[in-house]
């Protein structure tokens, strides 16, 4: 979505990215490791924002890992860090919608996305046949039209799943400050969508 946050989204300090990828396209498992202790806090807090579930979450890192071995090569991804938690997203995303087909839990997944309903879908937004790649490409046009603290706002939210309280806190606003923002930006987005010819 072009957005980026602060540096909270790094992962720890230790060997350069460019090394460890390295490390994967010469095979070296030791390429593993070193994944796991930059990166493996920031992956597991992707995967607990999505599942909210400590052994599913340890399991979609274990299979992030797994999938970054077996993509690199032949990808050399630029950024491992949003290369890694892409991965972790989807695949905790697989993970939350088929063990909660009849029934979601209070994750922050279900919450980001209960949010957004009434922008996107009228219908369960984890169910809803829709042409994502036009979706993602009209939700990116609109937040490139937002100021630049409306545009992080949101990308907190609805893309890293923060909680409310996380988002105010790295953007040093209230809470109360938060939700307005998050809540004007959604109106927004769903007169633009309208605007675009998607049905809402």
């Amino acid at each position: 979505m072009g957005a980026t946050k602060g540096s909270h989204r790094k992962g720890e300090t230790g060997m350069q990215d460019e090394a460890i990828v390295g490390m994967y396209w010469q095979r070296n498992e030791n390429a593993i490791q070193e994944t796991e202790r930059k990166y493996g806090r920031y992956l597991s807090k992707i995967a607990y924002h999505v599942l909210a579930d400590l052994e599913d979450s340890k399991e979609s890192v274990n299979d992030t890992y797994l999938k970054a071995w077996n993509s690199m090569p032949p990808h050399r991804p630029e950024v491992l860090s949003a290369y890694l938690g892409r991965i972790t997203r989807q695949l905790s995303i697989d993970m939350f919608r088929g063990r909660n087909r009849k029934k979601r839990q209070a994750s922050e997944y279900a919450l980001s996305l209960s949010e957004l309903e009434d922008c996107v879908s009228g219908k369960d937004a984890t169910e809803q046949d829709v042409n994502l790649h036009l979706l993602s490409e009209a939700i990116g046009a609109y937040l490139r039209t937002l100021t630049p603290e409306a545009r992080n706002t949101f990308v907190g939210r609805y893309y890293y799943m923060d909680s409310l309280k996380e988002v105010a806190a790295y953007f040093g606003m209230s809470e109360s400050k938060a939700k307005s923002m998050l809540y004007r930006t959604r109106q927004g987005l769903k007169a633009y969508l309208e605007q675009e010819g998607f049905v809402v």
